[in-house]
């Protein structure tokens, strides 16, 4: 079984509200077997658009990232993040599980 991934590009206008929404996302990122690959950091956008800030999670499986977006918990953690706390793109993807380069 694959991964899944949640790939997040956000820009935070509020940190202080902001700061409710991750009180917020804990326990449906717990519940769903979330872990953070990427939280913020430094990066360089060499092509297209970017926010201020990047987030990658990594689930267990696809099907528990999509899960875990559709469920209550994090519906409702989401309404604390909404404009104009902050403005994200989100985008869950499967993993790959298929051949490297050699």
């Amino acid at each position: 079984m694959t991964k899944g991934y949640w790939i997040a590009r956000v820009d935070v206008a509020d940190p202080d509200a902001y700061k409710r929404y991750v009180a917020a996302n804990a326990e449906p990122f717990r519940k769903y077997g979330a872990r953070f690959l990427v939280r913020g950091g430094k990066f360089e956008n060499p092509e297209g658009a970017s926010r201020t800030r990047n987030v990658v999670l990594e689930f267990p499986s696809y099907q528990a990232a999509l899960d875990c977006w559709h469920s209550p918990e994090y519906q409702a953690a989401i309404k604390f993040r909404a404009a104009p706390v902050a403005e994200c793109d989100m985008v869950i993807i499967e993993g790959y599980d298929g051949p490297q380069p050699a």
